[in-house]
């Protein structure tokens, strides 16, 4: 065979393997391509169609997946009845000892959510252990949402209000903690049982105990930690400035090193109460200011440091006060627990 003829023969043989490898290296390839540009693909797939918009309902916000195992407690629904095509224009109908509440920045705030699950980040933590849940199934509706800031920096808890008939997150739990997550503290917005006092300011204590004792794994530090509140979980902060987190069957922990106190007629207090921030509209027509005013100058008369502030033309329930005369309290409120925390 002349050496032209083995040549030829050798390409026929050859060239067929030869595609067949090229092939399944392209194929290697892609798949590899892909699976870089599939990760990229699916967090803007998550922020940008899995987002809310103020036409989406509470059926959307309850259905995404972002918030599987916990999309009840996004919106004050609480065992209400209500109304799962209701759109989140509406939003302000589910938090009638509310007021000031913008659909806008209630969307804002649960699009802020989504996307920090899009970047991997735990959320919602659960509190109670699954055996306290089966002795006391009121317990599943309970867990803390968390809000990242720098780590080993000092956390703050908030308690959202709602009469203890519902828990308005929405309006003064997320965005609270949002604020204060990106001025780098560690900040929790607690889930607490609805339907007395009592129950609601136990869950606050052993949502504080479960974060002293993960302490390490969720990064924050306990040092000078602060407890907030607003009408309702107001009086809860108060409580546990008064009592600590062993008042309420809570771990023996120290109080918080301050109090945060938006809008309640809470009278009771101890000699050894925190530094209180306390802030008021002075047309609430649900608390009384008077009452507000007395404890105040009460708390000061035993030496305790407080700060007040009151607000002109504000009503109950006004939250962060966008739009109001309370707008940037949170700021002052944030200043006086710097104030406190220890070098």
């Amino acid at each position: 065979m002349s050496k032209e003829l083995r040549i030829n023969r050798l390409i026929r043989v050859s060239l067929p393997l030869l595609i067949v490898v090229f092939l399944c290296q392209s194929l290697r390839v892609s798949a590899a391509d892909d699976h870089v540009s599939n990760k990229p693909e699916a967090v803007v797939v998550s922020k940008i169609k899995g987002h809310m918009n103020t036409n989406s309902s509470v059926r959307d916000v309850l259905n995404h997946p972002s918030f599987k195992g916990f999309g009840q407690f996004i919106l004050p629904l609480d065992h209400r009845a209500y109304d799962e095509n209701m759109q989140l224009s509406r939003v302000g109908s589910l938090l009638p000892y509310h007021s000031h509440v913008e659909p806008e920045a209630v969307v804002d705030t649960i699009n802020y959510m989504i996307d920090q699950m899009a970047e991997g980040k735990i959320i919602f933590y659960s509190f109670y252990t699954e055996r306290q849940k089966q002795e006391y199934p009121a317990k599943r509706n309970t867990g803390i949402f968390f809000f990242k800031g720098k780590h080993g920096a000092p956390f703050a808890i908030v308690c959202p209000g709602g009469g203890f008939s519902y828990v308005g997150s929405v309006h003064e739990g997320f965005p609270h903690a949002t604020q204060l997550s990106r001025k780098g503290y560690n900040a929790f917005a607690l889930q607490y049982r609805v339907g007395g006092e009592q129950r609601a300011c136990e869950d606050l204590a052993a949502a504080i105990s479960y974060i002293f004792k993960n302490a390490v794994s969720l990064g924050v530090s306990t040092k000078d930690y602060s407890v907030w509140g607003s009408s309702a979980g107001a009086r809860m902060a108060a409580n546990i400035g008064s009592y600590g987190p062993s008042g309420y069957g809570g771990y023996d922990l120290p109080r918080p090193r301050v109090v945060v106190m938006a809008y309640t007629g809470h009278s009771s207090f101890t000699r050894n109460d925190p530094p209180t921030f306390v802030v008021q509209g002075d047309n609430d027509g649900i608390v009384n200011v008077s009452t507000v005013e007395k404890r105040v100058d009460a708390m000061r008369n035993a030496g305790i440091e407080v700060e007040y502030h009151k607000y002109r033309n504000v009503s109950h329930g006004f939250g962060l006060g966008i739009g109001t005369g309370a707008e940037g309290w949170t700021e002052s409120a944030v200043k006086f627990w710097e104030k406190h925390i220890s070098e």
